[in-house]
């Protein structure tokens, strides 16, 4: 492992056992040692850069109080223009931010924007009230507006401050005013959290020795057979998951541990969002809680869902949510797979500006436009036991397609993702663009099918008119 990698796990091997001594803190207390430890692990690992993601709070904080009602795009822009800024810093002559500076701003970004859209429809509901004399009826809306130091509390709380997940202000604020956080169920859920993290903590260790992922930038890695370079990216997809996996659950165990995103289940929360129906618990009935709204991967679905566009909803599912609430709905596209196409790409930018990010996350459209062909001109027509064996050919095309992918998103450089892609000579595009083809030509088919049938259907009614 390399020395950043240790940084950030004994950040959030830390996070674990401190969230637990939250709970014994009041609402005030909590949030000012929340700040504290926060600030105290930015600007140990950041130092000088810390001021960027200041920047970026203040700036925040500054057009949310000039203009409400304009706020999340004007705040989608300045945070998504200082994130141009903050990777260029070097052309302006000032030093480059170390990596973990660069997580924070990661996570900064989505924060800021998401508080944006909140204060916007806080003040939305407050003026339908005052005109209709009503309570909002809106499940997540904020009580008040935050002040600045809200504002700067919430940007810096050291819970997930560099690893995620990422979580609306709304959910911040409900736990700061949880009436009683030891009650809440802690351990229990924790632990299982956890139970799973050494198994994948060893065989990101194991499989990456085995597979390092410079090997593929070398002259030697092109003179082995086509399987054995098309199976190096499964494994290489193998390393990143168990990586991730390892992570973010230990990330949900440092919320779990604190309280943060503990919510009935009867409030049906979504990851990122938080509650989504108003929960009043029987007085009679225990009430049950879970960590949903922190929840940021869905190891198991992840592996085997059978779709490519059902992959993403389970991973990195808190960012996934805020794709899916603040940029899919304002694309400037009908068509799903453009839409996605649009979502992906202000993903690719957020992740960075290296090529290797577009082309990976903007192969994702093509797939779900060849996966979608397929589903409705071939699956439909298919019985329950060819279904079956569709589904699973579909499983495993979905997987090489995300092993494909992979390769761009950790190779970086157009160069080195295109040297790869063109070793296993773009085996997966051509499959996708294949299924598109053969969906077409078989609509077609099909569309020409039901035109015969509704002419014959027109003559059989002219001749029987006729006898």
């Amino acid at each position: 492992m390399s020395p950043d990698e240790l940084v950030y796990l004994g950040i959030l091997a830390a996070s674990i056992p401190v969230g637990f001594l939250f709970r014994y803190l009041s609402p005030p207390v909590k949030q000012g040692a929340a700040l504290l430890l926060g600030l105290i692990i930015s600007i140990a690992t950041c130092g000088i850069h810390t001021l960027h993601s200041l920047c970026t709070v203040l700036g925040t904080w500054l057009i949310i109080k000039i203009n409400w009602r304009s706020a999340p795009a004007l705040s989608l822009g300045w945070t998504f223009l200082y994130l141009l800024f903050f990777r260029l810093v070097t052309w302006f002559g000032l030093p480059q931010p170390t990596p973990f500076a660069n997580a924070i701003q990661l996570l900064l970004t989505l924060k800021m924007v998401s508080l944006a859209n909140e204060i916007q429809s806080y003040h939305l509901e407050k003026k339908k009230e005052v005109s209709t004399f009503t309570k909002s009826p809106v499940v997540e809306g904020l009580s008040h507006e935050p002040s600045l130091y809200d504002i700067i509390s919430y940007s810096y709380c050291y819970v997930g401050i560099m690893t995620g997940p990422f979580f609306r202000y709304k959910t911040y604020a409900d736990w700061l005013q949880q009436s009683n956080p030891l009650s809440l169920p802690g351990k229990e859920p924790c632990l299982q959290r956890l139970k799973m993290v050494p198994v994948y903590g060893a065989l990101f260790i194991a499989v990456n020795s085995v597979f390092p992922l410079p090997y593929v930038r070398t002259d030697e890695f092109l003179d082995h057979n086509y399987f054995y370079r098309f199976f190096y990216m499964v494994a290489i997809f193998f390393v990143f998951r168990m990586r991730f996996y390892s992570a973010w659950c230990g990330a949900e165990a440092g919320c779990i541990s604190a309280g943060l995103g503990c919510y009935p289940q009867g409030a049906l929360s979504k990851p990122g969002g938080g509650p989504t129906v108003k929960y009043s618990p029987d007085p009679d009935t225990a009430v049950e809680y879970d960590f949903k709204t922190i929840q940021n991967i869905d190891c198991y679905n992840t592996d085997f869902c059978v779709k490519v566009r059902h992959g993403m909803r389970y991973w990195n599912m808190t960012v996934q949510w805020w794709l899916h609430y603040y940029i899919y709905p304002n694309a400037p596209f009908r068509a799903y797979a453009l839409r996605a196409g649009w979502t992906m790409l202000i993903s690719a930018y957020w992740h960075g500006l290296h090529a290797g990010y577009y082309l990976s996350f903007l192969t994702i459209p093509l797939c779900i436009a060849a996966e979608s062909a397929m589903e409705a001109s071939v699956r439909a027509r298919l019985g329950p036991a060819g279904q079956n064996i569709f589904d699973w050919i579909h499983w495993f095309l979905k997987m090489r397609a995300y092993d494909c992918m992979c390769m761009g998103f950790v190779l970086l450089k157009a160069s080195d993702t295109i040297n790869y892609w063109s070793s296993i000579y773009f085996i997966i595009h051509i499959i996708a663009v294949a299924c598109i083809g053969v969906g077409q030509v078989m609509k077609g088919g099909k569309k020409r099918e039901r035109r015969e049938r509704g002419e014959g259907e027109k003559e059989d009614v002219v001749r029987e008119k006729a006898e």
